[in-house]
């Protein structure tokens, strides 16, 4: 009999420790959402993903899409682009009528459109009548399979025949005025 206590006291000591080291039964989505009557200290913004739409990735593709782009700002009648690797040059057609200073607004605001593009930010944009007709011809020979190497000569000419207005912005390099730059500009007449 004297084992019975002792039995007794084992099991008692067993089911008391058990008892103390279990964890509380809550369920996870009580301790994750506050009450009614818990306030929220914090705002938490979490961005949205959403896939990508896959676009066609081709030269032809980007240069269509480009196109579109020119041709959606006012005043211009058509465009042409030809992209080969990173390069882009747009060329927007607009009426003769125009004046200078309005033909400039409109290849910027080409330009601005070109730049929320992916592709377009670095386009070369022209107005040039003769240039928008060789960079026709150029697509022209894209699509027969001229060789490249041509096209790119001819390329080559285009972008150092104009002073195109770039989609990417340009910084302003100023030289700071120094002591031989002052004395030249007082002695120029």
């Amino acid at each position: 009999m004297h084992s019975l206590p002792k039995k007794l006291g084992i099991l008692l000591l067993s089911m008391w420790l058990l008892a103390g080291c279990q964890t509380s039964n809550k369920s996870p989505a009580k301790e994750a959402s506050p009450g009614p009557q818990q306030k929220i200290s914090y705002t938490e913004r979490v961005k949205q993903t959403l896939p990508e739409q896959r676009r066609d990735q081709s030269s032809q593709a980007i240069a269509n899409r480009l196109v579109q782009i020119a041709t959606s700002i006012p005043n211009v009648r058509g465009a042409t682009a030809v992209v080969l690797g990173k390069y882009t040059i747009v060329g927007i057609d607009l009426d003769p009528r125009l004046d200078r200073g309005r033909v400039g607004t409109v290849k910027y605001s080409v330009a601005q459109a070109l730049h929320e593009d992916p592709q377009g930010a670095r386009a070369l944009v022209t107005a040039d009548v003769d240039l928008v007709q060789r960079l026709r011809d150029i697509n022209e020979d894209i699509r027969n399979g001229r060789p490249v190497a041509g096209i790119l000569e001819e390329l080559a000419d285009i972008t150092n025949r104009i002073i195109p207005q770039p989609s990417k912005e340009t910084k302003k390099r100023e030289e700071a005025p120094s002591r031989n730059n002052e004395q030249r500009l007082k002695q120029s007449p």
